[in-house]
C-alpha cells in the first residue's frame, strides 16, 4: 500500500500567529517532515478527515473553538492521535489538565527547537506504533498492493496494523470486489508469522464435498478416488496465516469442523482416526451479514464469535472516491507493462468519468475497467469513450444544475414536438403552457416547428 504522500510523516499544525506556523513549518520540513497548516480548530478537523497526519501541533488559545475542545473531540475519534498542544504561560493550568486528560504533551512559548524536535520524535514513535528509533522504523512494504489517500481508508490501515502483531481472529466485511483479500495478506505481512505460509481459500466457490477435502486434507482410502493421503489446506498454513474468505458461505457441516479445529488447534483428516496439532492465525472475509445469517440459523453463534475478535470493514468505493485516480494510475501502470503498450495515463475528462461513475462492483470493477481501456486503446493518452465503453452503463455527467435544467428542457420540447408532429398549439396545451411562452422556449433552443412537420412528411 502507498502512503498519502510519499514516505514522510505528516504533521498538522493548528494556530492563528502566522509567525508561529512559519517558524514551526520551517523546522519541520527541513527534518524531512510534510507539514499541514491550519488557522482554526475547525479548519483542523477538516485537513484531518481530507488527510489524517500523523501529529497534531495545535494552540490552546484558537479563534472560536479553542485547542482543549479540539483535543477532547480527537480523544474520542481518534484515540491514537497524538495531540501537543502549544501554550502561552497563562494558559499552562489549562495544558497541564489536558495532560491529565491524555493529550502527549504541552509546550510553553517561546519553545526550545531541541526540546521540540523531542517531543515530536517521542509522539511519532506512539503514533507509528513502534519504539524503534526513527530511522531505524521497518518500512510499509506490508501495504504493499493497497493504494489510498482518503481518511476512512487511513483509519482501516491504522487499525490493522496495530492488530496484526496479535495474534487474534479478524474478521473483515465488505462488499465483494472492496479488496478483501488484499488487506489480510497487508494484515499477515505486517504480523509476526509474516515468513511462514499465507493460504487463502474461498469458501463460496468450492462445491461442499471437496472443500472439506481441500480444508482439512484426507486418508488413503477415505473417499472412492483417494489413491493417496494428502493434507489439506489447514495443515498447509501451519506456522502462518489461513484466510478463509466468503465464510458466509460455508456449510453448517463444515463450520461444526473449523470451531473444533480452532478450540483444540488441531485438525483431522478425512477419514483418519488421530488428529494432528496445527499453529495457524486465521484471517475471514464476508459480504454477508453474520448476525442475520445466525439468527437464520446458517451460520453457528459460537464459531462467529472465535472468528469476530476484531472486525474491520472495508469501505465501498464509492465512499473513497478521491482514491480513484490513485488507483486507476496504480492499475494503469501495471496493465500497461502487461500488454506492452506506452500507455501515459487518461485524458483529463476520462479520469472525471472515472472519479463521478457508480461502481456497484468496487475495486475489482475499476480494475476490469482500466484493464479494458488498456487492451483497446490505440493512444498514449486514454480517451473519455473507451472509459464510457468499458463501463457498460450510462454515467452521470458532472453537470452543473443549470445545464441539467437546460438539457431536460429541450430534450422534453423535442419530444413534444415529435409526438405532435410539430403543431404548436397541442404541444402547449400538453406541456400546460401558454403559446406565447411555449415559442419562447422554443425560441431560447433554436428549435423550428417546422423541422418537425418536414421530418414527419418526409
Amino acid at each position: 500500500m502507498k502512503p498519502n504522500s510519499g514516505n514522510s510523516p505528516h504533521i498538522l499544525i493548528i494556530d492563528d500567529d502566522e509567525d508561529i506556523r512559519r517558524l514551526l513549518t520551517m523546522r519541520l520540513q527541513a527534518r524531512g517532515f510534510r507539514v499541514t497548516q491550519a488557522i482554526s480548530a475547525e479548519q483542523g478537523l477538516a485537513c484531518i478527515a481530507v488527510d489524517t497526519p500523523r501529529l497534531v501541533i495545535s494552540d490552546i488559545r484558537l479563534p472560536g473553538r479553542d485547542g482543549m475542545s479540539l483535543f477532547e473531540e480527537l480523544h474520542q475519534t481518534r484515540p491514537s492521535l497524538p495531540v501537543i498542544l502549544l501554550t502561552a504561560h497563562g494558559s499552562i493550568p489549562d495544558a497541564v489538565a489536558a495532560t491529565s486528560l491524555g493529550v502527549f504533551g504541552y509546550l510553553t512559548k517561546p519553545f526550545d527547537s531541541q526540546t521540540l524536535m523531542a517531543r515530536i520524535d517521542q509522539a511519532l514513535l506512539v503514533s507509528a506504533g513502534d519504539d524503534s528509533p526513527l530511522d531505524d522504523r521497518p518500512d510499509e512494504s506490508w501495504r504493499e498492493g493497497v493504494v489510498y489517500r482518503s481518511s476512512c481508508m487511513a483509519e482501516l490501515l491504522a487499525d490493522a496494523r496495530m492488530v496484526a502483531v496479535s495474534d487474534a481472529s479478524i474478521l473483515i466485511r465488505g462488499e465483494s470486489g472492496t479488496g478483501k483479500e488484499v488487506l489480510a495478506r497487508a494484515i499477515h505481512r505486517a504480523s509476526l508469522r509474516a515468513a511462514g505460509p499465507f493460504i487463502a481459500i474461498n469458501c463460496g466457490a468450492i462445491p461442499e464435498q471437496l472443500l472439506e477435502s481441500e480444508l482439512f486434507g484426507h486418508v488413503r482410502g477415505a473417499f472412492t478416488g483417494a489413491a493417496a493421503a494428502r493434507n489439506g489446506l489447514i495443515q498447509a498454513a501451519n506456522g502462518g496465516t489461513l484466510f478463509l474468505d466468503e465464510i458466509g458461505d460455508m456449510p453448517l457441516s463444515l463450520q461444526v469442523k473449523l470451531l473444533r479445529v480452532l478450540q483444540e488447534r488441531a485438525v483431522r483428516p478425512v477419514g483418519a482416526t488421530r488428529a494432528e496439532a496445527v499453529d495457524i492465525r486465521l484471517l475471514s472475509a464476508t459480504h454477508r451479514d453474520l448476525e442475520i445469517a445466525m439468527a437464520n440459523g446458517q451460520f453457528r453463534e459460537d464459531l462467529y464469535y472465535r472468528l469476530d475478535v476484531v472486525s474491520l470493514s472495508l469501505p465501498r468505493l464509492e465512499e473513497r472516491r478521491e482514491d480513484i485516480p490513485l488507483l486507476a494510475a496504480h492499475f494503469l501502470r501495471k496493465l500497461s507493462s502487461k500488454y506492452g503498450k506506452p500507455i501515459s495515463g487518461f485524458a483529463p475528462d476520462a479520469l472525471e468519468a472515472l472519479a463521478t461513475a457508480s461502481w456497484p462492483g468496487n475495486v475489482r470493477q475499476l480494475f476490469n475497467v482500466v484493464e479494458q481501456c488498456c487492451a483497446l486503446t490505440s493512444t498514449p493518452l486514454i480517451p473519455v469513450s473507451l472509459v464510457h465503453r468499458a463501463q457498460r452503463a450510462p454515467t452521470m455527467d458532472a453537470l452543473s444544475y443549470q445545464e441539467a435544467k437546460q438539457r431536460f428542457e429541450r430534450d422534453y420540447l423535442v419530444r413534444l414536438l415529435k409526438l405532435t408532429q410539430g403543431n404548436v398549439a397541442d404541444a402547449a396545451r400538453i406541456a400546460e403552457r401558454n403559446r406565447t411562452e411555449f415559442y419562447r422556449l422554443l425560441q431560447k433552443y433554436d428549435l423550428a416547428p417546422a423541422m418537425f412537420r418536414a421530418a414527419e412528411e418526409g
